[in-house]
């Protein structure tokens, strides 16, 4: 099975089938999605200028699709990296077990709905490289009552999500379901509060 590297390479080879180079583009999400496959796939097309559904794509736009996905990638990587060595750490000092702030982590390891959006339309605007810059930032800092990526404060609860956990506060701004430990108990609750209103 081919992995992200190899993949993207297929995407810039200008000798490839323009189908083959479309087709290695998406397979790049199955290794790496911060929104889920569907919604990474309808940002990136959206921000490189072609249609979810176009099987010859301009393959400048297929490039410019991959850099912006790299460009995240390495980001996350970064974070995980920092991660890892961290958990060494508190191991040798005799921490065994993760907190539970590490619970999400867990559910994200990989990258993949690192920033889980349930509508695939709906997810934010800004470069996905942002985006994460601006998740991990709220995670290394004290918890907040917004979402990280708008700072949007209408939060809902949302049930039967496509994703682990399957419930989850999510922005009403820009889609994604906000990670739990970014949040304080007030503003989870406010979030439950509003499920409750929105369904009734």
């Amino acid at each position: 099975m081919a992995g992200f590297r190899s993949l993207a390479r297929q995407v810039r080879d200008p000798l490839s089938d323009l189908a083959l180079r479309r087709y290695s583009l998406r397979k790049c999400l199955e290794r790496f999605a911060p929104y889920g496959h569907r919604a990474t796939w309808d940002h990136l097309c959206s921000r490189a200028g072609f249609g979810p559904e176009d099987r010859s794509p301009d393959p400048a736009r297929l490039v410019a699709a991959l850099e912006e996905l790299e460009e995240a990638r390495a980001v996350w990587l970064a974070y995980e990296d920092a991660f890892a060595r961290r958990r060494r750490k508190e191991k040798h000092d005799g921490l065994r077990r993760p907190a539970s702030f590490d619970d999400w982590h867990r559910l994200t390891w990989g990258g993949c709905g690192v920033a889980w959006c349930d509508d695939p339309a709906v997810h934010p605007s800004e470069p996905l490289a942002e985006v994460l810059r601006r998740i991990i930032r709220a995670l290394e800092r004290e918890p907040g009552a917004c979402c990280p990526v708008c700072a949007d404060t209408r939060l809902v609860w949302q049930h039967d999500l496509a994703h682990e956990p399957p419930s989850g506060p999510v922005c009403t701004g820009c889609g994604i379901v906000v990670p739990r430990p970014v949040l304080t108990p007030a503003a989870l609750a406010a979030a439950r509060r509003a499920r409750l209103l929105v369904s009734a």
